[in-house]
């Protein structure tokens, strides 16, 4: 496959890439546990079906230490005994958050309340910001079809 469009060769595209690549390094040093970014990361890329995103995530997280065996699961995470009940809600947001107009009512109460236990609301916010994040990356990736597959770890800085 090859890209519709480089998202760094034009100058708008460029601009707004580098802000959400800012307003990443925002969340990565926020308090919210890395392995739980690198994990909502994944889920909402496989969600979205964004290859080159799900490639970067797997390849980053496993190069971090993270075990390959729940990377693997995070798409069954319901029915996986690897994941703590933090890890869980908010996979479960970022499901809700991800899939908005799958569901009448956005996100439910249950699944921010269920959140809100496991994480203090600075955490809270970098939660909602990463799937924000996230979900503007992967579509901005998949309406330019960026291939998955060669990825490096580490390689977007």
């Amino acid at each position: 496959m090859e890209a519709r469009l480089n998202p760094f060769a034009g100058q708008v595209m460029t601009k707004v890439f580098k802000h959400l690549v800012a307003a990443n390094q925002v969340i990565m040093e926020s308090t919210l546990p890395h392995a739980t970014q690198e994990l909502v990361k994944l889920r909402a890329s496989q969600i979205n079906g964004c290859g080159y995103c799900v490639d970067m995530h797997f390849k980053d997280a496993v190069h971090a230490g993270e075990d390959a065996t729940r990377l693997n699961l995070v798409a069954a995470w319901r029915e996986a005994t690897v994941f703590t009940d933090a890890e869980r809600a908010a996979l479960e947001l970022a499901e809700q958050g991800t899939r908005l107009a799958d569901g009448a009512g956005g996100v439910t109460d249950e699944a921010w309340a269920n959140a809100a236990k496991h994480y203090d609301e600075e955490q809270l916010g970098a939660l909602v910001s990463l799937i924000t994040v996230i979900n503007a990356f992967n579509r901005g990736n998949v309406i330019t079809r960026q291939p998955a597959g060669g990825y490096q770890p580490g390689q977007h800085g």
